[in-house]
């Protein structure tokens, strides 16, 4: 009933307005108003763009303070706007002073100097870069290493456990025996050793009867080929074999080699001469019938030339043993020559020389 005399109180004030185009727009603005007061309590704080604020602070400076009621911002956002837009007016470019940024690249190689060098100091990291041209401050390298995270040597970092590892196998010869059978059913020993540090591998020649004076002739051979050496062995590693006599460990212990005896059944201990032993098998061995001692020892010495100098390791980044360098990029594919070894089991290619 409330509602209905509301309703019935507003047609009549509507009326009492002269009919026109005048009473038409003044309507209209009042629905234009109300609906703007609707929508402010039922929607949220609006998105303005930099377009509908320019507009709306433009507009603030034409009309009176007390008609502000009529915008949805309140009047402080609209002083706000315009002392922004005055800001920007009045605001010029300016030049920066100082020193210039360092270089992306010449940040990123100091930080990898750092991370691979944990014991330089700023001096020797700006020492390091001054070798190669370029010119930094201690006191800026120091800054951005503590940006980056990493503090001064030698509490920067250790060494991981891969060049931990890699160290310690420089000086390390590990050996052990594996057994060939012939096409005849007769069993056939070997003994091979193996370098940790640059993986090249020395084979003895085969044998049906390794005893005594067998393994301790091979130890002698093989000191031969360390004494030439520039890094001499400091450790072998071997199992507890009743093959290895006391005389075979006496020949290194005069060499200044320590023996190091592997657990009992702990293949794992061993575990570079076990990996060497299945690669001899899977790549060869189980390929080949071996007819007897001098076969075997001709298949041998020809794979372990093709190990030690032309087979690429992965623990050696893709690198044979008896490679210094990796070979530099070429732009063109040069013509490829394939050689044939153990009777075509084997391939190695090699660039046809120009």
């Amino acid at each position: 009933m409330l509602l209905s005399l509301l309703y019935m109180s507003l047609r009549a004030v509507f009326r009492l307005a002269p009919a026109g185009n005048g009473r038409d727009r003044e309507v209209e603005i009042l629905v234009l108003r109300h609906q703007v007061k609707v929508l402010k309590r039922k929607a949220g704080r609006p998105k303005l763009r930099r377009g509908d604020r320019i507009f709306l602070a433009a507009a603030s400076r034409i009309l009176p303070k007390d008609r502000w009621s009529c915008f949805i911002v309140t009047p402080q956002t609209l002083l706000r706007w315009h002392r922004e837009l005055i800001k920007r007016k009045w605001t010029y470019r300016q030049k920066r002073t100082g020193r210039p940024p360092i270089d992306p690249e010449i940040r990123a190689l100091v930080c990898r100097m750092a991370q691979e060098n944990a014991r330089w100091g700023y001096i020797r990291i700006q020492g390091e870069l001054r070798k190669l041209g370029i010119r930094v401050g201690a006191t800026t390298i120091r800054r951005i290493l503590l940006e980056e995270g990493l503090g001064p040597a030698p509490r920067r970092a250790g060494p991981s456990w891969s060049e931990f590892l890699r160290a310690q196998a420089e000086g390390i010869v590990a050996c052990d025996f594996f057994t060939v059978e012939t096409a005849f059913l007769k069993t056939l020993y070997v003994l091979f050793f193996i370098e940790l540090g640059s993986r090249r591998v020395h084979v003895t020649g085969a044998t049906r009867s390794p005893n005594r004076a067998f393994v301790t002739q091979q130890a002698r051979n093989l000191c031969f080929e360390l004494d030439r050496r520039e890094a001499p062995a400091l450790f072998l590693i071997r199992d507890r074999d009743s093959k290895f006599s006391g005389s075979f460990d006496e020949v290194f212990r005069t060499e200044g080699i320590r023996i190091i005896l592997t657990p009992v059944r702990s293949p794992k201990a061993n575990a570079f001469a076990e990996r060497c032993v299945k690669t001899l098998r899977s790549e060869v061995l189980d390929w080949t019938l071996i007819l007897g001692r001098r076969h075997l020892d001709r298949v041998l010495r020809s794979y372990v030339r093709h190990y030690n100098a032309q087979r690429p390791h992965r623990g050696l980044g893709l690198r044979s043993p008896e490679s210094h360098c990796d070979v530099d990029p070429v732009e063109d594919v040069p013509e490829i020559e394939r050689r044939d070894l153990v009777g075509g089991l084997i391939h190695e290619y090699h660039a046809v020389a120009a």
